[in-house]
């Protein structure tokens, strides 16, 4: 996809995109039909881009049209549309080779962990749901943008400006539950929509204020390099399986992913952490703090990568960058102290993060 051209949009769309205008929530839809309908097209039919596939398309319509990078979210929020969109035109298919195939290869583990967010799901359960609601939520307000929120999660589209607004609303009651130290399962179960990477980013902006995704990016850009040149990772088997897969590409962006992707899930090996409390690649989780899980990260084709809390998937991530964001956000998000044997790793990150004024180092 590096030839990628944007399709030609119909005249309504264009008027829109002439007049620099944010298009509201139906046209926005509009555009994304167009995009996902003209990517499937450039991918000979293929309905499963990779990472690096969404990323192209999306830098492409940021690049035609800046004034859609919304605060500088818009990456990630046409991103995930465009996504969302591929799996709403996947769901119905029967009979396509390809989709079967990978809905057997992902369909069991994935469709337990995600049961909740299938429209086929009875509205009953929701309101099972906020009847066990604690005492303090009952009768006030709160239970009705909590219903709202759980009946919007089980949608294929959803209003996310909506949604935004009524996590906004929300925020109080749930830092509560969080320093109250109410158990994980039930915050998801009232608020599932921290499961959403975006939103989990987001809440980690409304509380510190930074921008953790683009923190993120810009860390991995700036160390990667620095982090795969030190003698204490040259012969650590991710190395050296970054080294194996890097002769079989040579596009500079594919080059520079599976750098990044190596450097981050190397930095516990540079600071003398336990790499099991940071990120299970191919393996695995063991631990019940926040950890990434990643399979086959250099295959671009199959590579997975997915945010566990207690062994549990909380969230699937696009690539290890946002892995790596999510893992720091779910930290500060919910409250979980962060283990001793992985204090060096994450104190590194934190500080880059949170700009402060003498930043930790590489050793």
């Amino acid at each position: 996809t590096s030839s990628y051209a944007l399709p030609d949009f119909p005249y309504d769309v264009k008027c829109i995109l002439a007049e620099k205008k944010c298009p509201n929530h139906s046209m926005r839809i509009r555009i994304i039909e167009f995009l996902q309908a003209d990517m499937t097209k450039y991918l000979e039919g293929s309905l499963y881009p990779n990472s690096q596939q969404y990323n192209i398309v999306v830098n492409a319509l940021l690049q035609a049209y800046p004034f859609l990078d919304e605060d500088g979210n818009g990456f990630l929020l046409w991103k995930r549309a465009l996504k969302d969109r591929f799996k709403y035109v996947r769901r119905p298919i029967e009979d396509d080779e390809q989709v079967l195939r990978n809905k057997c290869k992902f369909g069991h583990r994935r469709g337990q962990s995600r049961k909740s967010s299938f429209p086929g799901n009875k509205l009953d359960d929701v309101q099972e749901q906020v009847e066990e609601e604690p005492a303090h939520l009952k009768g006030s307000a709160v239970d009705l943008h909590i219903k709202w929120l759980n009946q919007e999660y089980m949608k294929t589209q959803r209003n996310w400006e909506e949604v935004d607004n009524r996590m906004n609303v929300t925020i109080e009651i749930r830092r509560k539950m969080i320093s109250d130290k109410a158990p994980l399962k039930d915050i998801l179960r009232l608020f599932p929509f921290l499961r959403c990477p975006y939103q989990l980013f987001r809440e980690f902006q409304l509380l510190t204020h930074m921008d953790i995704y683009k923190k993120t990016v810009e860390i991995l850009e700036i160390y990667s390099e620095n982090i795969l040149s030190l003698y204490v990772v040259r012969n650590n088997p991710i190395n050296i399986m970054l080294q194996e897969n890097l002769k079989q590409h040579t596009e500079e962006d594919v080059l520079k992913y599976m750098k990044m992707t190596a450097a981050c899930l190397l930095l516990p090996e540079v600071f003398g952490d336990d790499s099991s409390l940071f990120a299970a690649v191919n393996e695995e989780v063991k631990a019940v703090t926040p950890v990434m899980e990643v399979k086959n990260p250099f295959n671009m084709n199959s590579c997975e990568f997915a945010l566990y809390i207690e062994r549990e998937e909380l969230a699937q991530l696009d690539d290890c960058t946002m892995a790596l964001a999510a893992l720091v956000a779910a930290f500060h998000v919910f409250d979980i102290p962060c283990p001793k044997r992985i204090h060096r790793t994450l104190n590194f990150l934190e500080s880059l993060v949170f700009e402060v004024r003498n930043p930790a180092s590489l050793p």
